[in-house]
């Protein structure tokens, strides 16, 4: 699934994307390749992670091309001011499975032919564990104390950051203000209103799809529950977890979600909101420009969980470095290149959330975007996907129990018990 809104149709994108979920796009159906990561021998990897070092020259760079415009004008200015240490962009496809078997392809077989790739969030674990990735630690060691906590988290695993994060995205709750005057503090709050509402009132994506997995997560975690623990354990059979899936499915049931949602994408909630159709919408940010461009009367806020605020899934890519990289020391200058205040500006104002804090506080591009205030603070109470490099056999586990649940009459008992059991085999 996209989660970065450039990835989408529409004048933003899976943030204000979908770029990624849109955020990049992720999929379930990638081979697992982490089996081969604990067959690894330490001392190799170690020798390897300190080859190039010290080296600089000219690298490469490797994103998928839905996003590549917004990075071309950072390469370009790199390259004027470095000009023995050009960095060349290397397109990969547009869609998620394909730029993921690219890499691994090319990162199985030891090449060191892109020194910095562009990862969805959820590619991070698993590449981390096959000991593709250079750990960002002692020689490159990199300061992330002014980045979202959330996007670090999402390029950390075993409490190593592997990653730099790049780029980010939340979701948003989107209110018709003509059908829903006033804003819902709880999730409570969006049903009560739901009940004096002609027609479809909450839109949002049950599709069998990474959709499901990401709105899913979204109750679960917003019912203070978890799909996993540090460890990688199952931990949807605990009581907060069966709490938020069977609000989901409640809600469902009851008609607060619309029917149509076991149906809808990313896009086909965008054209449900967009034209009047459903009173909320859970929804990139993507979708807030095209709702202006329809003279929607509109406003958006981060979700609503059990309590207050709620929790978003986090889309985006991870910046990592190549364990076979031959230059790793630009490699590294220039991962932190891409996250000064310069270029991450440039990413906010073509619509591609950024990973530094302060750029949502900046009083001019508020005025241009006023959606940064509720994005950043979806951003900041987001959480990674189950950060795993069993993450794919986890989403379809999610996924194949949620849709059960949902239109098929399955109890979230079984659900739950089921998804655990799926989760567990799967590692």
């Amino acid at each position: 699934m996209k989660l970065h809104a450039t990835r989408k149709t529409g004048a933003v994108l899976c943030a204000l994307a979908l770029s990624s979920v849109g955020l990049a796009a992720c999929s379930n159906d990638s081979a697992d390749t982490s089996n081969n990561a604990d067959n690894n021998a330490e001392k190799d990897g170690a020798a390897t992670s300190e080859s190039g070092a010290g080296e600089r020259g000219p690298i490469t760079f490797a994103m998928g091309r839905n996003d590549t415009d917004k990075l071309t004008p950072i390469i370009e200015a790199w390259n004027k001011d470095h000009p023995d240490e050009q960095v060349t962009l290397k397109e990969l496809a547009g869609e998620a499975d394909d730029q993921r078997d690219t890499l691994v392809q090319s990162l199985q077989a030891g090449n060191s032919d892109y020194d910095v790739m562009a990862l969805d969030v959820v590619w991070t674990a698993d590449f981390a564990a096959n000991q593709w990735l250079q750990p960002l630690e002692g020689d490159f060691a990199v300061d992330t104390s002014k980045l979202l906590q959330s996007t670090v988290d999402s390029a950390t695993y075993n409490g190593t950051l592997y990653a730099l994060p790049q780029n980010t995205n939340g979701q948003l709750l989107f209110r018709n203000v003509d059908k829903v005057p006033s804003k819902p503090d709880t999730f409570a709050d969006i049903k009560s209103a739901c009940e004096a509402v002609e027609g479809d009132c909450l839109t949002t994506q049950l599709k069998q799809y990474e959709g499901l997995t990401v709105n899913t997560l979204g109750f679960i975690n917003g019912w203070g529950g978890s799909v996993i623990d540090d460890k990688g354990e199952p931990t949807v059979e605990s009581a907060e977890a069966k709490a938020g899936l069977q609000a989901l499915v409640d809600a469902y049931e009851d008609g607060t979600i619309a029917k149509g949602s076991t149906a809808a994408t990313e896009e086909e909630t965008n054209m449900a909101f967009t034209e009047g159709n459903t009173a909320f919408a859970i929804n990139w940010p993507y979708m807030y420009s095209n709702a202006v461009e329809k003279g929607l009367n509109f406003e958006v806020q981060p979700l609503v969980g059990e309590k207050g605020v709620g929790v978003s899934t986090l889309g985006g890519y991870n910046n990592g470095i190549n364990i076979n990289s031959k230059h790793k020391a630009t490699a590294k200058d220039f991962i932190e290149f891409i996250i000064n205040e310069e270029n991450q500006l440039s990413f906010a104002k073509a619509s591609f959330p950024p990973v530094l804090s302060s750029i949502y506080d900046d009083a001019e591009l508020i005025k241009e975007q006023p959606y940064l205030p509720a994005l950043k603070e979806s951003l900041e109470n987001a959480q990674p996907r189950p950060v795993s490099p069993f993450y794919p056999a986890i989403s379809k586990a999610v996924q194949d129990n949620t849709y059960a649940a949902l239109t098929s009459g399955k109890s979230v008992d079984d659900a739950t018990k089921d998804m655990a059991a799926a989760i567990k085999q799967a590692q």
